[in-house]
């Protein structure tokens, strides 16, 4: 049985890590080990609804124009062609995650995994911005950003640093990098969500500690992605590659030693 505390805990650190470019599923496998816990799924579709509703709020402006451009057919208009590249930078994700759910779902009980994962992901990071550009976005850069996302299946590899840092290093400019690494979460996440919900059951679970892991990971989701946007547009998103190091070579060494 999850308890208050326990809920309270894998909220904030999903609200924290699912925007910072440190892998939020890498961090809720590590909580999941320490706290000898096995998340139902029910909380997991609650936290992962919770950080949805913060990306759709914080962008709820870009959102709305997107929709109003494919409602309207204007796609040769800067939404309708944002439209376009977060369907097609959707594609590699929907499929990965079709043919290799199983696969993937395998790898959230593997510590080793989620170890070298984040090395990796610092690795990423750490040379994001020595060639920053000032491009516009193409076709071709929403398909390569879009199997960068495909790879963040695997926990310890983030998400928002991922797509962020990839669009960073094929040189477009920062603000674009962020806002479109952002709206291609809200396809990714909602399906995912829609995914788990298949099989969804109410159980036995307290709907006061849904809504206490709901609430608590919009919080603190909604202040981590500005800081990440504060970060980006700093230049400073490189300084996450210390702390992935950090963790990564920490979960490596206690696997060895223990």
């Amino acid at each position: 049985m999850v308890t208050q505390i326990e809920i309270l805990l894998l909220a904030i650190v999903q609200g924290l890590t699912e925007w910072l470019p440190v892998s939020s599923s890498g961090h809720l496998v590590i909580m999941q080990k320490i706290l000898d816990l096995d998340l139902p799924l029910t909380y997991s579709v609650i936290l992962h609804f919770g950080t949805l509703i913060v990306v759709i709020t914080v962008f709820r402006k870009d959102v709305k124009e997107i929709l109003k451009a494919l409602f309207k057919g204007n796609l040769e208009t800067a939404e309708g062609k944002l439209a376009i590249f977060i369907t097609i930078g959707s594609i590699p994700i929907a499929v990965s995650g079709f043919l290799l759910y199983d696969f993937f779902k395998s790898l959230f009980s593997n510590l080793l995994v989620v170890g070298l994962a984040l090395l990796i992901m610092g690795c990423v990071l750490f040379f994001s911005e020595k060639n920053m550009g000032n491009r516009k976005m193409d076709v071709r850069d929403s398909l390569v950003i879009g199997f960068a996302q495909a790879l963040t299946i695997v926990p310890g590899i983030s998400r928002s640093g991922l797509t962020v840092a990839t669009g960073l290093l094929r040189k477009i400019d920062k603000d674009t990098a962020f806002r479109y690494s952002f709206l291609l979460s809200v396809p990714a996440i909602l399906g995912a969500t829609l995914i788990e919900l298949k099989d969804f059951t109410m159980g036995n679970e307290d709907l006061f500690l849904m809504f206490l892991g709901a609430i608590t990971s919009m919080i603190v989701g909604y202040a981590s992605l500005k800081f990440l946007q504060k970060i980006v547009m700093n230049k400073k998103i490189h300084l996450f590659a210390y702390y992935c190091w950090a963790v990564g070579i920490t979960i490596i060494l206690s696997i060895v030693i223990l």
